[in-house]
């Protein structure tokens, strides 16, 4: 069975990197071929032949397993020509609603369609809406109080799913996908529309909704105790597992200090849990709630005291919002309880694998994500490092024994799980907290034993009892935070190196295996040569003679990152998307960090736009930027955050590497002329190296194009060109394009964005003119590899993956 499941996940992790899906035919019949193969190969008697052979056929199964589920819900997509149009739809709010500054988000249950016209659109069965009070500046009727399990009737704007796609980014569009939500959209206000946003029912019976609604119940209930408390977010998410009303400062914290595992319904609070309901029902059945009912004599206590555990296991799963560490332990503890009902020992390995080929099979998607492979990855290590080693026993033991013994213990396990990790951990997210072993040991009891008990009984209790448990608890995390505040702001509380390659990580991992073998393998400590690798691993870097520059996909903004052999420049950040996410923090801080890059020369803020202008903040705070030049106003927050400011003014140049850089424009004189929109004094970079060139122009318009022109009509000549003002109606003129006479054109714009960019028009004109057109929206980020010749990449391309098809 191990072999099997082992295989089947495999192959769905296979399965989830192709860049196309085969035929539903197909996956079937391949399916079909693996139980009849697995039902034969079990006959086989050899052992090293049976196993490969399961769990090849456990990889072919879990491959078209994987192929036909994605073949399902892709099936549910919004079609391409009712993309931006109103569409009347009824149906119930199906999650618990997360409401922010502009508004609420919440994802909705189609039941039917109100069409306005005689057409008939098809539209997914569940949808991610956004409802705003205000929207693209214009001031919107006020947003409805949405809970869960309501029946309403909405007119929406909908779009396929769609988000941006850059190396190491977090990917949007298969979230969406694993969640059945095939389009995304937002609430139209009533005046544009015939038909009224109004609540039709205040609930719907059904199982999901009650769920929802009682999560919604406790949130409510926790916030009206806790008002205004700092982290009252983090007892919500003990309590029902919604993390989203965690600031990012706090996240900083946690997964600096590597306790982020913690601040969610885990594994560790499940089990606590459910084992205090079981003991309590175990005691009470043996003697049968204080009657003479001889209750065990019906069923034995130790069946009724797992069926609570399990049932209660379930019930703060469907709390949790069914995440994949939740899963993990709500299957473990199911296959022990099921094991124990039917008189079966069961080994641990093989309620893991349980475990794992059921998670897998009811979410593909699951193998995607970090915390899968580090839950399972988890349990795996600790199994491995305890294989020879017995457990000694307590009795005859003092108390001053038996405590030091259980701390022997936790500090061991503490130890193999924060050294079996680091493969995982650095391919993963490029980065290890040092500190976590500490902050883990003040953590784990404090949250798990302490803090988690108290927040889910103060969320039921009624008041005022209720607001005093849930202050306790909170005052409880508010002392933690402090701590772990400290730790975080230690120099070496994070080690930070590029991700490894395949082969480095692989090292490391038969490294870390044979450092953690059972008693008895011969020189463990050799193991540690296996982590050299990804130790000594170094951030890449263009070679002598080379530029490297990316275009981030920032959706409608713009954000390039220069490379040359030994310095770094950011032109632009990307916008800002909240209050708390940004193109900074989103997209180009984990591709930074992913590749190893902790500093940077030079970050030019080329206007004041927030689509420029937004993510700088977020890079100043966490990266080491020696300068900044920018055409910002000297009280703007970037410049006074800054280390080092200069205004860019046409004339500066400087040379890296033997790569000539030139600022173009502005002018000095046009500071001091008012009436000029921020777009007008856009920092314009040309970077010259041998015989390419790039003009990045921001957004300048026609005039600014006129000015470039008439001083030095010759200087503008580049081999690429980022498009001027993301090629909108007021740039990119006939006499400029002829000027530049670029080979390639860049568009960094967003998808379907409100301002149209770029304009039909000025997108045939570069087309016209022989000019290769790459946009960002549909590419997602694109690298120019400047050396002898120049490359081009793109994402979308290079890492393509069947959701991506359109």
């Amino acid at each position: 069975m191990r072999s099997i499941v082992i295989g089947f996940v495999a192959g769905a992790a296979v399965l989830q990197n192709q860049a196309t899906l085969p035929s539903s035919t197909l996956l079937a019949l391949l399916i079909a071929l693996a139980i009849l193969s697995a039902l034969r190969s079990r006959s086989v008697q050899r052992k090293a032949v049976r196993i490969p052979l399961l769990a090849s056929c456990g990889a072919i199964a879990g491959f078209a397993w994987a192929g036909l589920f994605a073949q399902h819900y892709l099936g549910n997509a919004l079609p391409g020509d009712w993309e931006g149009r109103d569409i009347t739809v009824v149906g119930t709010i199906d999650s618990l609603p997360y409401r922010f500054d502009q508004g609420v988000r919440f994802n909705f249950a189609v039941e039917r369609i109100l069409a306005a016209d005689d057409a008939a659109p098809v539209v997914p069965p569940r949808l991610a809406l956004s409802w705003y009070s205000a929207f693209h500046g214009e001031d919107l009727q006020g947003v409805g109080d949405v809970q869960p399990g309501e029946r309403w009737q909405l007119t929406v704007r909908l779009r396929r799913p769609h988000g941006n796609a850059n190396p190491d980014g977090f990917d949007y569009e298969v979230w969406l996908l694993e969640q059945n939500l095939r389009a995304t959209g937002y609430v139209r206000p009533d005046r544009r529309s015939s038909l009224k946003n109004e609540r039709l029912d205040a609930f719907v019976p059904r199982f999901g909704n009650a769920v929802e609604r009682c999560r919604a119940w406790l949130r409510d209930r926790i916030l009206a105790a806790l008002p205004g408390k700092e982290y009252a977010g983090v007892i919500v998410a003990l309590v029902i597992g919604d993390q989203r009303a965690i600031n990012q400062s706090d996240w900083k914290v946690f997964n600096r200090t590597g306790i982020g595992h913690l601040v969610s319904i885990s594994g560790l609070h499940i089990t606590m849990i459910a084992g205090l309901f079981a003991a309590a029902a175990f005691a009470l059945w043996r003697r049968s709630f204080f009657t003479q009912a001889q209750l065990p004599l019906i069923l034995p206590a130790q069946k009724f005291a797992a069926l609570v555990g399990a049932a209660t296991a379930l019930l703060y799963v469907l709390l949790a919002g069914f995440g994949v560490p939740a899963q993990r332990t709500l299957y473990m503890l199911s296959v022990v309880a099921a094991a124990l009902w039917l008189g079966r020992i069961t080994s641990v390995s093989h309620v893991l694998c349980a475990a794992l080929g059921i998670v897998v099979l009811l979410d593909p998607w699951a193998v995607l994500w970090p915390g899968f492979w580090l839950s399972f990855g988890a349990v795996a290590i600790i199994l491995y490092a305890s294989t020879g080693r017995g457990y000694a026993p307590t009795s005859g033991l003092t108390t001053k024994e038996k405590l030091l013994a259980t701390l022997a213990s936790a500090s061991r396990t503490q130890y193999v799980v924060t050294l079996g990790l680091v493969p995982l951990t650095m391919l993963l997210f490029g980065q290890i907290s040092l500190i976590s072993p500490l902050a883990n040991a003040i953590a784990i009891p404090l949250v798990s034993f302490l803090v988690t008990p108290l927040a889910l009984a103060g969320s039921v209790l009624p008041a005022p009892l209720a607001n005093w448990v849930l202050g306790f608890a909170h005052l409880l995390v508010d002392w933690l935070a402090q701590a772990l505040q400290w730790m975080s702001a230690f120099p070496a509380a994070v080690w930070a190196a590029p991700i490894p390659p395949w082969w480095a990580f692989l090292a490391a991992l038969i490294g870390t295996l044979w450092l953690l073998a059972p008693v008895g393998w011969p020189a463990r400590w050799l193991g540690i040569v296996g982590l050299f690798p990804i130790f000594l691993n170094k951030a890449a870097h263009p070679s002598e003679g080379e530029m490297w520059v990316t275009a981030f996909d920032v959706g409608q903004g713009m954000a390039l990152l220069v490379e040359t052999p030994h310095r770094r420049l950011l032109y632009d950040t990307g916008p800002a998307y909240s209050t708390e996410s940004d193109g900074g923090n989103r997209v180009i801080l984990p591709y930074l960090k992913a590749r190893g890059i902790t500093s940077l020369d030079l970050v030019i803020v080329s206007h004041t736009d927030n689509d420029h202008s937004g993510g700088a903040l977020s890079i100043l705070d966490e990266l080491e930027v020696a300068s900044v030049s920018s055409s910002l106003p000297s009280g703007h927050a970037v410049v006074t955050r800054a280390r080092n400011h200069q205004r860019c003014e046409a004339g500066q140049s400087w040379s890296w590497d033997d790569i000539r850089f030139e600022m173009l424009h502005p002018t000095a004189d046009s500071y001091e002329v008012a009436r000029l929109k921020p777009n007008a004094r856009s920092c314009t970079l040309k970077i010259t190296i041998g015989m390419h060139a790039i003009l990045l122009p921001g957004d300048i318009e026609a005039g600014q194009e006129a000015e470039l022109l008439d001083k030095d009509r010759e200087q503008l000549r580049a081999s690429v060109l980022l498009a001027p003002h993301h090629g909108s109606g007021t740039s990119s003129t006939a006499r400029f394009l002829q000027a530049v006479q670029p080979d390639i054109a860049l568009f960094q714009v967003g998808y379907r964005n409100r301002y149209h960019h770029p304009k039909a028009e000025v997108f045939a004109r570069y087309g016209e003119m022989g000019i290769k057109r790459i946009r960002s929206d549909d590419s997602g980020a694109i690298t120019l590899r400047f050396g002898p010749a120049l490359d081009v990449r793109e994402y979308r391309t290079d890492h393509a993956r069947y959701w991506y098809e359109r």
